[in-house]
């Protein structure tokens, strides 16, 4: 497989390495100080292009590769409200999208449990739901993409709550751990934190008056998130269409 590297920065890097241990090959490498290399010439006899940039640059990054045939893997967060025009384009184009908002295969299998969880503990009843995600003090756009799949899984098992609303303490100044947002019961709130060198924590919170269930995937390093891409890309390369995490994972039940 011969890749394209759309953003050089840690995750890129660590993208590099992995491709490399997995015998694929790196075709073209771009970042800010080449972005102009992202054009047809340059695309020409890439198999997939992984895309790690910004939420200013990464729907143009996307654009272009699906215009141009290539199919990509879409890492970005933070855009997402145009994802669905691009996955209209893709289809359009009879190219290749791949979006998640997370690649570590764990949150993924934490994605469904969080599902079935929220299913039962609102057949059960009596419980708070609540979600907490902590990152890097670099990771300013909040809350995280993981967080909001998270919160749109329990929403889709919770018929009583009618949306998440961000609360995010530790965006732009120190975090302050003990603070407690106020929110109407039907509302779920997600705790945005960011602190430290944190690669990314997310809890999943229950509580009643009398005990509390917690649901918490901890990523260790960044090495999880760029082998979970190169996966993503080894499912992609060969194929036209829209897909994510879910059908990934059904490739290996």
């Amino acid at each position: 497989m011969r890749a394209a590297i759309i953003g050089y920065g840690r995750m890129g890097r660590e993208i590099e390495r992995i491709l490399l241990e997995r015998g694929h090959e790196t075709g073209l490498i771009v970042d800010a100080d080449n972005a102009a290399d992202l054009d047809a010439r340059h695309l020409q006899g890439i198999d997939v292009a992984l895309e790690f940039t910004t939420p200013a640059t990464a729907y143009g990054n996307l654009r272009t590769c699906i215009e141009n045939r290539t199919p990509v893997v879409s890492g970005t967060t933070g855009w997402v409200d145009r994802l669905g025009e691009l996955q209209a384009l893709c289809r359009e184009r009879g190219g290749a999208l791949f979006y998640a908002s997370n690649y570590c295969l764990g949150v993924n299998l934490m994605f469904r449990i969080n599902r079935r969880l929220a299913a039962l503990v609102d057949r059960v009843g009596g419980y708070r739901a609540g979600i907490e995600e902590i990152h890097h003090t670099r990771k300013l756009d909040a809350p995280s993409g993981t967080a909001i799949t998270l919160a749109e899984g329990i929403l889709a098992e919770t018929p009583s709550l009618s949306g998440w609303a961000n609360y995010a303490p530790g965006i732009g100044r120190a975090a302050h751990r003990t603070e407690t947002p106020e929110a109407a019961a039907d509302t779920l709130v997600i705790r945005s934190v960011r602190e430290g060198d944190v690669p990314g924590i997310h809890t999943v919170t229950y509580e009643s008056e009398d005990d509390m269930l917690q649901l918490r995937h901890t990523i260790k390093n960044r090495r999880t998130l760029a082998l979970g891409a190169v996966i993503a890309a080894e499912f992609l390369c060969g194929r036209r269409g829209v897909y994510s995490m879910d059908d990934l994972l059904r490739t290996v039940e």
